[in-house]
């Protein structure tokens, strides 16, 4: 249940996060937290990360749908594992997926306003919904990786505990 209740946390925050930046900020409205590096910018997207596949509100909203159920699907099989990583996880990827898709379904668009500028590039704006789903998919790759680590060495150790059979 702790895994749901990450998820509805990261829901929450961007949810209410959303509603602060839409209803108290003018659309291409700006307020630096960090000089030019940090900035809080309206902006919406109706597309995915970047921009890409703008306007295609049905494809995401059909998309994200099966990609939900899916990660709770498979958050069923693994949240009672010893490894803590992966459920934590997907329970990120999980409230991420969920807080783009209420906007994308409501309203067609999502409210995004994390701007980070690093010299002249400005690397896309984005959210918290984003941000949790960045964290969990790094999370995925790390969990992946350790686990290749895990069955390498349990291998090697399989290997070394035949060879002091003989």
């Amino acid at each position: 249940m702790v895994y749901y209740l990450i998820a509805l946390i990261v829901f929450l925050i961007d949810q209410g996060t959303k509603y602060l930046i839409a209803t108290r900020m003018t659309l291409g409205e700006q307020i630096p937290v960090i000089g030019d590096f940090f900035l809080i910018t309206s902006h919406r997207n109706s597309g995915a990360a970047f921009g890409i596949l703008e306007g295609r509100r049905v494809f995401f909203i059909l998309i994200t749908t099966v990609v939900v159920v899916g990660i709770i699907w498979f958050l069923q099989k693994v949240k009672h594992t010893p490894n803590k990583i992966l459920p934590l996880a997907l329970s990120l990827v999980l409230g991420g997926a969920l807080g783009n898709f209420l906007d994308r379904a409501v309203t067609g668009e999502v409210v995004d306003f994390l701007q980070l500028n690093f010299g002249s590039y400005t690397f896309p704006i984005f959210n918290v919904a984003d941000s949790g789903i960045v964290v969990g998919a790094v999370l995925i790759v790390l969990d992946s990786l350790l686990e290749m680590r895990r069955e390498k060495q349990a291998a090697l150790s399989g290997q070394e505990q035949q060879e002091e059979n003989v």
